[in-house]
């Protein structure tokens, strides 16, 4: 071979080596390599989902699929709220990728994309266990528009926009809302306490609250009142669990709610260690049975009050349902309202004045110059 080709081979491999160092850095620098914007996930099948798994390690929570209804695995298999998960898959849908950034696994660490630090990890897995899609969510760009994000299955890291924020924590993911009762509907409370029973019931006009059997001599606080009448316009839990977790309870409480419609909210509500917990059920208590007689035709508002009285009854199996084999602590504020005693609630009635303590200026105030010098007992 001559000199001239082994120069030019020389040349090409001299090339070549070049080449090699300038693509290996080009793998390890930071540079943004536009690729034009994507959807991060393509392909998913929500019907596929067999549980989903939300961050890393010992503070993961895991969703798991039974019976075609997500449940919250880290409490104790509570139903999860179908419109969180819901949004959860819609979110992570979303995300869309402005750029390719870098596909160096060494950069991971850096970019808070490895899973173990990254800022959160979602996993939709399979039935079977195996990983249908995952994402990992970075760091932020400072411009906090812009986030490193990547797929579990992938290197590669993008750059994607208005990244969405994922709730982290098991009782996230359930609905927390245990009634929301208009206080119109409301016809008459009932609360047992240690220390005793007592009504109350909504006024006959106005918006205004009574008790039963009011004790001589007492007046009611009537704020106070209507704070424990109206206790389930907004009832929430803080966390669930099963009676079996939390061991022996005393249910020393009990708040009855009766509406117009003959519907029965009955509370038990017990303390320990300063939290409260509370099971709950639902009644309706009107046994009348709903019936259509051959041959007659009834007037659209016979029809209508019997449709009510079915919802009604329906509403009441519902909540009991739901609820039953559940135990939920409650916020403490409420629980004070829901086990209020009736000495809580009540005021002495102030005394009326007597005829001996009316007193006039002219009885007993300072006599005037004029009326001291006409005065013969003065002086």
């Amino acid at each position: 071979m001559s000199n001239k080709k082994l120069g030019i081979l020389a040349v090409v491999a001299a090339i070549m080596v070049l080449w090699a160092v300038v693509q290996s850095r080009l793998s390890r620098r930071s540079s943004i390599e536009h690729s034009g914007p994507s959807y991060l996930i393509q392909g998913l099948d929500p019907a596929q989902i067999g549980s989903i798994v939300i961050g890393s390690g010992d503070s993961a929570v895991t969703i798991e699929r039974r019976d075609q209804q997500f449940h919250v695995t880290d409490k104790a298999g509570y139903p999860a709220d179908p419109k969180r998960i819901n949004d959860l898959i819609t979110k992570c849908l979303d995300i869309k990728t402005l750029e390719s950034y870098t596909s160096n696994p060494r950069n991971h660490e850096d970019l808070d994309v490895a899973e173990e630090k990254a800022r959160n990890v979602v996993k939709f897995l399979k039935a079977d266990g195996s990983v249908l899609a995952g994402v990992v969510l970075g760091k932020a760009l400072e411009d906090g528009q812009r986030t490193y994000v990547r797929l579990t299955s992938h290197d590669s890291v993008y750059l994607a926009e208005s990244v969405p924020y994922i709730r982290t924590t098991a009782i996230d993911y359930v609905n927390p809302e245990i009634v929301a009762i208009e206080h119109a509907d409301v016809n008459s409370v009932r609360i047992t306490t240690p220390h005793g029973f007592y009504a109350l019931r909504a006024a006959q006009d106005g918006d205004g609250v009574v008790m039963g059997n009011l004790p001589e001599g007492k007046m009611l606080k009537d704020s106070d009142a209507k704070s424990v009448f109206r206790s389930l316009s907004s009832l929430r839990f803080d966390d669930v669990n099963t009676p079996s977790a939390l061991g022996e309870l005393s249910f020393d409480y009990l708040y009855v709610c009766r509406l117009h419609d003959s519907t029965e909210y009955r509370f038990r509500i017990a303390r320990k260690d300063g939290k409260a917990y509370l099971t709950c059920e639902a009644e309706f208590t009107d046994k009348t049975p709903v019936t259509m007689k051959p041959g007659q035709v009834e007037s659209p508002e016979e029809l209508k009050k019997k449709e009510a009285k079915l919802q009604a009854q329906e509403r009441a199996q519902r909540f009991t349902l739901r609820h039953r084999g559940w135990v939920y602590e409650i916020p403490e504020w409420k629980a004070n309202y829901l086990t209020k005693s009736q000495a809580d609630l009540l005021d002495d009635k102030p005394a009326p004045a007597s005829a001996e303590s009316a007193v006039t200026p002219e009885e007993d105030g300072p006599l005037s110059p004029q009326a001291e010098a006409a005065d013969p007992n003065v002086g």
